[in-house]
């Protein structure tokens, strides 16, 4: 028997809102945001010293000592860049490693923990994470950051 030798009445069920919350809008990632987890994941390897060159963590330790000029926000990432996509991201890397440690192991460990990192937290596909080694700190070597004159 079809609905209109019934009497022309079918019901319909709509379902309200079409499909799952995570199908409902769109979630952009800023490049920063991936740079300051990886730049995280990062400094927890054993073996890595520092991040970003010399010169890179002489101007971020006076960047951090002048009040509003970004602070440990800017230096989370420092030494990390970030091109981010829709569902993919590429880092590049870079390194001061501890003298005597095995520089390809901190390298390897190094990926690792970002890619496990930036995956978990972002849901982006890490497509690849690129290290450059800038230098090695020798235990009698002084901190690059110039002395505070203020106390």
């Amino acid at each position: 028997m079809t609905d209109s030798e019934r009497g022309g009445e079918s019901t319909v069920v709509t379902k309200r809102g079409g499909g799952s919350a995570a199908t409902r809008g769109r979630t952009t990632i800023a490049d920063g945001v991936v740079e300051k987890i990886a730049g995280m994941a990062a400094r927890d390897v054993v073996g890595v010293h520092a991040m970003g060159s010399g010169l890179s963590r002489t101007f971020g330790a006076v960047r951090d000592r002048v009040p509003g000029g970004g602070g440990a926000k800017a230096s989370v990432a420092r030494g990390v860049k970030a091109e981010v996509g829709e569902v993919q991201t590429a880092l590049d890397l870079e390194i001061v490693v501890d003298y005597g440690v095995s520089i390809s192991d901190v390298a390897g460990a190094v990926r690792e923990n970002v890619i496990a990192a930036v995956e978990r937290m972002t849901g982006l596909e890490v497509v690849e994470v690129n290290i450059a080694v800038s230098d090695v700190k020798l235990p009698d070597e002084e901190e690059d950051e110039p002395e505070s004159r203020l106390q």
